[in-house]
């Protein structure tokens, strides 16, 4: 079983744990979701993709999809300074998200996977007694590509 398998059944056991059922219209716009994964799409992006797997399908179901999937902690909702909502996967069940290089030149998006505020979380937590439940960081600047140009 390869990973997009394994993804895809999480996700349906996710929706099942909920009491939702994988819908044809949700099975196409996770399948989008898989398949872009490293894309960090707007929902215009993803209604797009979906639409050309299935002509039926409505941009308002593609958005409730979304909302399931961000509700139950599945896809996580990110707006970067164009102020358009993206989305990016969240299968790991990790207690952070990992971070993101925003190109202010291209608009270009990159992960960085390790989480280097933990120790930084551990103080807040410990001179605020305040309990962190996640954090963002989103660096802006200028990717190799466009440096290179």
């Amino acid at each position: 079983m390869n990973n997009l398998d394994s993804s895809f059944k999480l996700i349906k056991k996710k929706l099942h744990e909920a009491g939702l059922k994988l819908t044809p219209q949700r099975e196409l716009t996770v399948e989008v979701l898989l398949e872009k994964e490293k894309d960090h799409l707007s929902a215009e992006e993803i209604y797009m993709l979906v639409k050309s797997k299935n002509t039926g399908i409505g941009l308002a179901t593609v958005y409730r999809t979304l909302e399931i999937l961000t509700d139950l902690e599945i896809i996580n909702k990110l707006t970067f300074q164009d102020g358009i909502a993206r989305y990016d996967l969240n299968l790991n069940d990790e207690k952070h998200q990992h971070h993101h290089l925003l190109c202010l030149k291209c608009g270009k998006i990159e992960e960085v996977k390790n989480d280097m505020l933990l120790e930084i979380e551990i103080e807040i937590e410990k001179e605020y007694q305040f309990t962190v439940k996640d954090h963002r960081l989103t660096f802006h600047g200028i990717c190799r590509n466009c440096s290179a140009n």
